[in-house]
């Protein structure tokens, strides 16, 4: 027991709170990346990609990696499987021919637009284990360290 206490006091901080960090977020995103929440075979990552569409509207590639945090070459798997399933289509960019726009068909947009209650309503279940200032200070605390590394790479 003694020597627990020791090691305790002993922690690196640093090394403690990303720890802590990392089993917070991997418990959070298994509890929201299950079939009670999202359809048989579909990924969180394919729901980021759907949610962005239906409230940005049509995307390139590079646009949707940067509001759903993940690099545009994963995306491209992502993509191609949403839109063997029918959900979004490639359609090009006015004024750009390089570019290629990334939008929902109506199959995606209705399925989207079923989805994204249930995931809200999932999130709130699972967030609303913290009290209103917790989430507040939860919020802000992500906010101040996620900035704080933005400008850092800058």
């Amino acid at each position: 027991m003694q020597q627990k206490t020791e090691e305790k006091q002993n922690r690196d901080p640093y090394l403690d709170a990303y720890t802590k960090f990392e089993r917070a977020h991997s418990s959070l995103t298994k509890a929201l990346n299950n079939e009670a929440v999202l359809p048989k075979g579909m990924t969180i990552t394919q729901f980021g990609v759907l949610e962005a569409l239906l409230h940005r509207g049509t995307l390139t590639h590079c646009q949707i990696a940067g509001k759903i945090l993940k690099s545009r070459g994963n995306l491209t798997l992502v993509i191609d499987n949403l839109e063997r399933d029918g959900l979004v289509k490639r359609e090009p960019v006015a004024g750009d021919r390089r570019a290629v726009g990334v939008a929902l068909t109506p199959e995606g947009e209705n399925t989207i637009k079923d989805l994204f209650p249930k995931q809200v309503e999932a999130i709130h279940k699972v967030m609303g284990r913290l009290s209103s200032e917790e989430l507040s200070t939860l919020a802000g605390l992500c906010r101040k360290l996620g900035l704080s590394l933005s400008s850092a790479e800058k």
